[in-house]
């Protein structure tokens, strides 16, 4: 009686040892081939973001200039500085080129693998001498690498829009000074726009192989990228370091201030004026001060602190910006490696 041998089909991964592996640099050339059209719409919409904003630029630093080189007493000086501080309305103070990071990732990194994986044309791909995982780690890096340089870029320029509003020395004209850690103004320059358009890429590439459609992918970046953008904002970024504490009033406007509040013998008395003692209200309140004949908050502060109370405030300063940037900037790297690496790691888990 003569046995039979049954022959077992090779796994994924066995047939994909079996073939000749393609070469990195023709990997590179075939997504390049892929994805042409939709990196070419990316460029077009970036290259036409730019020229609006180095339109608009042009305009905010000539309006600058002119409202810097105006004699005060002149009636003309007052409109022109106006003009200057009203002009950051154009871009909704930043906050609508905070989106781009986010569209990159929900309309550029979600579809990488999503469609595929749709579509179901990563059955033939995947089979083609690249394997499932090299091919998925080709297209991440690639793409990263292409959509970070490209934010790179216009970091460069919104930071050059937003340099009038963040010079110093011309409080006299009443010119409006941003602080460097504004909300709106933080993500947009130095290293942090890159970063965080990079782990917005990396969140849609997740996202994609995951859920493994296209719209939902896109959905679901959009939210987790609001997400952790809003507990950066609000929870983490103020952690970074530790802030400084003084007692001097005269905080710099370019500085972030935490928190100020009123001690007296060394001990807490009081947040604001708005909760200080009343008798201490009525006596300060008394004095009458300007046009209304009621005493500025600067001149309650000097009466309270002739009544014994100091005023602390917490901060950080402006010449910490560049530490805040890196801190971010790394932290946000290693994240946007951790999900491209977990992403590699899924596909090669499920083609086995």
């Amino acid at each position: 009686m003569t046995a039979l041998t049954a022959l077992t089909a090779p796994t994924r991964l066995e047939a994909e040892a079996t073939l000749r592996p393609v070469p990195w640099r023709r990997m590179a050339w075939v997504i390049w081939r892929q994805h042409r059209v939709g990196l070419g719409a990316v460029a077009a919409a970036l290259s036409a973001l730019a020229v609006y904003v180095w339109i608009v630029g042009l305009q905010l630093h000539h309006a600058y200039v002119a409202a810097t080189t105006c004699n005060p007493a002149s009636p003309v000086c007052g409109g022109l500085i106006t003009h200057f501080n009203f002009m950051n309305h154009v871009l909704v103070g930043g906050y609508t080129l905070q989106l781009v990071p986010a569209l990159i990732g929900a309309f550029v990194g979600a579809p990488v693998l999503a469609r595929e994986l749709e579509t179901g044309t990563f059955r033939y791909a995947w089979t083609q001498g690249f394997g499932g995982w090299r091919w998925t780690l080709a297209k991440l890096v690639g793409l990263a690498v292409v959509v970070t340089a490209a934010a790179g870029a216009l970091s460069l320029l919104f930071s050059w829009y937003y340099q009038p509003y963040l010079a110093t020395g011309h409080q006299a004209l009443s010119l409006s000074e941003e602080s460097p850690f504004s909300s709106a103004l933080f993500d947009l320059r130095g290293v942090a726009f890159a970063a965080w358009t990079l782990v917005a890429f990396a969140i849609g590439g997740l996202a994609g192989l995951l859920i493994r459609r296209v719209v939902p992918a896109i959905v679901a970046t959009l939210a987790a990228y609001t997400g952790l953008a809003l507990v950066t904002a609000n929870l983490l970024r103020q952690h970074y370091l530790t802030p400084l504490l003084t007692t001097n009033p005269n905080v710099p406007g370019s500085a972030w201030i935490f928190s100020q509040w009123w001690t007296k013998g060394g001990k807490f008395a009081f947040f604001g004026w708005r909760d200080a003692p009343h008798n201490l209200v009525q006596q300060c309140a008394s004095i009458p001060v300007g046009p209304l004949g009621k005493p500025s908050q600067g001149t309650l502060a000097q009466c309270f602190a002739q009544h014994g109370y100091t005023q602390l405030t917490s901060y950080q300063p402006a010449s910490r910006f560049w530490a805040f940037q890196w801190i971010e900037g790394g932290w946000l790297l290693a994240l946007s490696v951790l999900l491209i690496a977990v992403t590699v790691w899924v596909v090669r888990r499920r083609a086995a």
